[in-house]
């Protein structure tokens, strides 16, 4: 049975409804347990033994190229295509086409999967798209499948038609492309496909496929991968300092005297935590973060390059790279309904701040709010709005 050599992996995306994280950075390279949602791709495809990657890039591609390079260190061999309007992921597509083996793998690059995801599809015979069960189907493309075959894909349906949602995920060949010519979205040229006697078998998948949306699946997505990472110690930990569960520490983090961590947990290289600080469980902390006394994080993402003051307490937040905090910020946090769309979700969440936001002492910020990148609060202020990007709160 022939095997697929080739992956080509859709990252030109922006993710506007991630932003502010995505103002800076795609959404391919927002740090989930301190790794970029595209690294758990490219090692996925490498641990399935597809290392003839094409990356299709658009939205600040710099940050992935230079991140990734030619693949090297992650021992695959990466080419760049670049889509320079980022309209559809068949577009995205049809900018591989000239480099497209005869038979290839297609998949996103801003999901999280492993590689047990796609095995199913690399020695497929033919077309196949991979599926996953989901009980509400409402935010993806729900796939109708007849006997082992895919019928029809139907996108955000208002009632379940099915229980199999599409991956994103496919085994294609050279036929799909002049179905895309005329087309911006993929599913769409598939259907196209089959409505002309192409056949695709619909391959269920039971691993892991993660997707961020919204803001608040970051956290989600967070939780679920620092409860897999092992325990690990390559930082420093004066005596004193309480670990309890799975905790992995950086080389060259210092731990203070008295600090507290609760995993699962994962902190960063060169970080200064403490002393006497609380670390609870499902947090990321990236490297070169500095986290001074009498501070609180919990469920939360912290990102590289970040400071925080003393006697700070944040909770279910996100705090992207480069912020500076002072001393004695309050994040309140409660269960709010985020409206996706159609639907409302209820969800626990507290801050969202941007990039290189700058906040004084004494600051108290409640549940949901968001402050865009650069954003600059001064102290002894209530944020109860959204605070846009660049803005000064005095």
């Amino acid at each position: 049975m022939s095997r697929i050599e080739q992956a080509i992996v859709l990252a030109g995306g922006e993710g506007q409804r991630l932003r502010p994280f995505t103002s800076l950075r795609p959404k391919v390279m927002l740090p989930i347990a301190n790794k970029p949602i595209l690294r758990y791709v490219i090692e996925a495809l490498a641990q399935s033994g597809l290392r003839r990657i094409v990356l299709v890039v658009g939205y600040r591609r710099e940050e992935i190229q230079d991140y990734f390079g030619s693949g090297k260190k992650f021992d695959v061999d990466i080419r760049y295509i670049v889509q320079k309007t980022q309209v559809g992921t068949a577009d995205a597509l049809k900018q591989a086409k000239d480099v497209a083996a005869s038979q290839f793998l297609v998949l996103p690059g801003d999901n999280i999967i492993e590689a047990d995801t796609i095995l199913p599809l690399v020695s497929a015979s033919g077309n196949a798209i991979a599926v996953k069960y989901r009980e509400n189907v409402s935010q993806y493309g729900a796939v109708i499948v007849k006997k082992g075959k895919v019928s029809h894909i139907i996108e955000k349906p208002e009632v379940a038609v099915s229980y199999l949602v599409n991956t994103g995920i496919y085994a294609l060949d050279q036929d799909i492309f002049p179905f895309i010519e005329q087309e911006n979205d993929l599913p769409q040229a598939l259907l196209a496909m089959v409505e002309h006697g192409y056949s695709f078998d619909a391959v269920e998948t039971k691993a892991t496929w993660l997707d961020a949306v919204y803001p608040i699946d970051i956290l989600r997505l967070n939780e679920a991968m620092v409860t897999r990472l092992p325990a690990s110690t390559g930082g420093i930990m004066d005596a004193g300092v309480t670990v309890k569960g799975k905790v992995a520490i950086g080389s060259g983090t210092k731990v203070r005297a008295n600090s507290y961590l609760a995993g699962p947990v994962v902190i960063g290289d060169n970080c200064e935590i403490g002393p006497t600080v609380c670390v609870f469980p499902a947090t990321s902390i990236g490297s070169n973060v500095t986290i001074s006394p009498f501070c609180q994080i919990k469920n939360s993402v912290i990102g590289n390059d970040v400071v925080i003051g003393s006697n700070c307490s944040i909770q279910d937040s996100i705090i992207a790279p480069g912020c500076v905090i002072g001393n004695g910020l309050t994040v309140r946090t409660r269960e709010i309904m985020l409206e996706k769309e159609k639907q409302g979700q209820i969800a626990k969440l507290g801050a969202l701040l941007g990039d290189f936001c700058e906040l004084d002492d004494n600051i108290v910020i409640h549940a949901g709010i968001s402050l865009g990148v650069r954003a600059r609060v001064r102290s002894m202020k209530v944020i109860d709005e959204d605070v846009p990007e660049g803005s000064l709160v005095f």
